[in-house]
């Protein structure tokens, strides 16, 4: 899959929307593409902040799972948990972030993943995150 639009797979909606495009997406791995703009909620001293940088994660898992189930209406999830997360930079205004999450497990209705965020091919943040998807449809849905 190239590129598809990525709100018809999360429940965020501007402006706290996150990812621009979902890149490519299969049971194992997921990756998606944020551009930094200026006006973006989680931009700071003309750099996207780690709350930012944490969402983007989120709303990558997010965009799994509104793919893969893209047969239901889109739920939403919350952040169960979040470990081991480094910050290495914090990207400036008018880049693009590539978020590189891959599953380590899933049961139920909940995801353990590792995540890897990069600019400019450079490491930008990792961490662990579990997401919990719950069955509250987003209202935009209804």
């Amino acid at each position: 899959m190239i590129k598809k639009a990525i709100l018809e797979y999360i429940p965020q909606r501007p402006p706290f929307v996150m990812v621009d495009k979902l890149i490519s997406c299969d049971e194992q791995q997921t990756r998606t593409e944020l551009n930094i703009l200026p006006d973006n909620l989680f931009v700071e001293n003309s750099r996207f902040t780690e709350m930012g940088i944490l969402e983007n994660i989120a709303q990558t898992c997010a965009a799994r799972l509104g793919y893969l189930n893209s047969d239901q209406p889109v739920k939403i999830g919350m952040i169960g948990s979040v470990n081991n997360f480094e910050v290495y930079s914090l990207p400036e205004v008018g880049k693009k972030i590539n978020t590189v999450i891959n599953v380590d497990n899933e049961v139920f209705n909940v995801v353990i993943i590792t995540a890897n965020v990069l600019c400019d091919e450079q490491p930008v943040a990792s961490c662990n995150m579990k997401v919990i998807l719950t069955d509250v449809v987003s209202s935009w849905n209804e």
